[in-house]
């Protein structure tokens, strides 16, 4: 190495040098205006608490129904529980017919039913489920 190469690479390491301890300032005085921006957990209020906080309602009123080995989830207590008071032949129809998206054949076909009972059993169960709602004032 010649004393060109070696003054070369001090000026580069003195250069790097300079680079880093501007940055090291530079991450000083940015955690200094953050620390003036946010305030700790611990200074905030109970009301300030109150009013950030989030309470998750996931999964509150989902219910889950069997139907031929799959899981079909239902949204909101009321529907679920007029669901629920159909006799298990007509809450199969609906849940195959209106959340699995299955036609009236092919509903038949995996019950062991013809197409015109799945249509029958899917319009009373409509009807009684109208009624069902109707007295819960839906």
């Amino acid at each position: 190495m010649t004393s060109n190469d070696i003054r070369i690479s001090k000026q580069f390491c003195k250069f790097c040098l300079r680079v880093l301890k501007n940055e090291a300032t530079n991450i000083h005085r940015e955690n200094a205006k953050q620390r003036e921006r946010e305030k700790s957990l611990n200074e905030l209020t109970g009301d300030e608490i109150i009013r950030l906080s989030v309470c998750d309602k996931y999964f509150e009123d989902q219910h889950i129904f069997n139907v031929l080995d799959k899981e079909i989830v239902v949204m909101g207590n009321m529907l679920a529980d007029a669901i629920r008071a159909l006799p298990q032949q007509k809450r199969d129809v609906i849940l195959l017919s209106y959340f699995v998206g299955m036609t009236d054949k092919e509903i038949g076909e995996h019950l062991g039913a013809i197409q015109q009972t799945i249509f029958k059993r899917r319009i009373s169960s409509l009807k009684q489920l109208k009624e069902l709602l109707e007295k819960e004032g839906f």
